[in-house]
């Protein structure tokens, strides 16, 4: 099922109803279809997005998304993820770098903590959208925020990436625990987040 979520002059997000860590699908007119996180694979699923547009991408914010990547990938999208995630999801067709620009308007945050490589994916172009996979969880009012995990690799860098949040800017995002009716997404999510963090950290 495709839930349509947000929708701009320039790219549609929808939720790509599926068990497991949450999956999006961004439908951007400049870089194409790119699937966040991978469902098992269906090719009814991939047809229906291809109709949305063409797909060119998966994105694993980090190795906890990865459900039959190399189906997926057979299908024609090309991988997307961190050189830590690599081991853990078999393969990667483009390795992020830090920064790493992928399109004019796309970029990527390494944001490790949760895992070794875990990663944003950051829309700039206003309305900003940010993609955070397991890099922050839904809090008690619904928006992401820092809450440690028994498996986190290191509570520390994951400060230390949410510290970094304070200076991007964006107006929806989106977590591997996205639940309809329960996640709050946007408009003004960086300053709800904010709020969170300040809260937590005293930031």
């Amino acid at each position: 099922m495709l839930t349509p979520l947000v929708e701009t002059r320039q790219r549609r997000t929808f939720h790509v109803g599926a068990a497991g860590p949450a999956v999006f699908y961004l439908a951007d007119a400049e870089a194409g279809g790119v699937l966040i996180n991978t469902p098992a694979f269906d090719p009814a699923l991939a047809q229906a997005l291809a109709r949305i547009a063409p797909l060119r991408y998966v994105f694993y914010p980090s190795r906890f998304g990865a459900q039959d990547a190399e189906r997926w990938r057979a299908a024609g999208a090309r991988t997307l993820a961190s050189r830590e995630e690599a081991e853990a999801i078999g393969f990667i067709d483009i390795p992020l770098e830090r920064e790493h620009r992928f399109s004019r308007t796309i970029a990527f945050l390494p944001m490790s903590g949760r895992t070794p490589g875990s990663c944003a994916l950051l829309c700039r172009n206003k309305p900003g959208l940010l993609f955070l996979g397991p890099i922050l969880s839904r809090g008690a009012r619904g928006w992401p925020t820092l809450l440690p995990q028994a498996d986190d690799v290191s509570w520390e860098n994951r400060v230390f990436g949410a510290v970094g949040l304070r200076s991007i800017r964006f107006e929806y995002v989106f977590t591997d625990d996205f639940e309809s009716g329960a996640s709050r997404i946007g408009p003004g999510a960086d300053k709800e987040i904010q709020w969170e963090l300040q809260n937590i950290l005293g930031l």
